[in-house]
């Protein structure tokens, strides 16, 4: 076979290969995605709010406020570049931090911590008690503290520090009413009705 012949043969087999790929049909299977068994989940919730949340929560609080001294009256907000950098990195943090704190296998505490006020706040492990038995509620509640970051983030984008402060209020809301079902004792009525977390005086 001369080496002319070849070529072509090569050149001819190499374009039906190719036609042929181009033509199969393609798969109907999902990409595939990431699952909660590649989260690593090291921090606890306790630890989600204790590093994240909160400290955010109260910069934004603290960003817009009227205090008063005798001294005089300071009106306290954001007001150079990097104070509207500071809050909005905040505000990232808090919204992001709702997200960590329903992953799945995400713990409550750590094994054997303890309530550090017994008496007044519910103990670890009833508080797992009382997500476990409603998680879907817990996960709403996360989702409202992440709105509520939400507003708090469209008025820094603004440069609004009176939609700021009043965002304020709405992220004070949702932490409240999240705290009064998974950390007051005296308001988990569903719970302390089963018999299943005892009701402490």
């Amino acid at each position: 076979m001369r080496p002319t012949t070849f070529l072509w043969l090569c050149t001819a087999g190499g374009v039906m290969l190719l036609a042929a790929a181009c033509s199969a049909p393609k798969s109907d299977a999902p990409a595939a995605t990431n699952t909660s068994a590649e989260f690593r989940t090291t921090g606890t919730i306790k630890d989600i709010m204790d590093s994240v949340v909160d400290p955010s929560a109260d910069y934004l609080w603290e960003s817009v406020a009227t205090i008063v001294t005798k001294k005089g009256t300071e009106e306290r907000r954001p007001r150079t570049d990097e104070d509207w950098k500071q809050a909005r990195r905040r505000a990232i943090a808090l919204i992001e931090g709702t997200n960590l704190l329903i992953m799945d296998g995400r713990l409550v505490a750590k094994a054997g911590e303890k309530s550090e006020n017994p008496g007044i706040e519910l103990g670890p492990e009833e508080i797992k008690q009382v997500i476990d038995s409603d998680r879907a509620s817990f996960i709403k509640f996360a989702h409202a503290l992440h709105d509520a970051g939400v507003k708090a983030l469209a008025a820094i984008d603004k440069k609004d520090p009176d939609a700021l402060s009043d965002s304020g209020e709405t992220i004070d809301e949702a932490c409240e009413q999240c705290h009064l079902k998974y950390w007051y004792p005296l308001n988990t009525p569903d719970i302390l009705k089963k018999g299943s977390v005892k009701k402490q005086s």
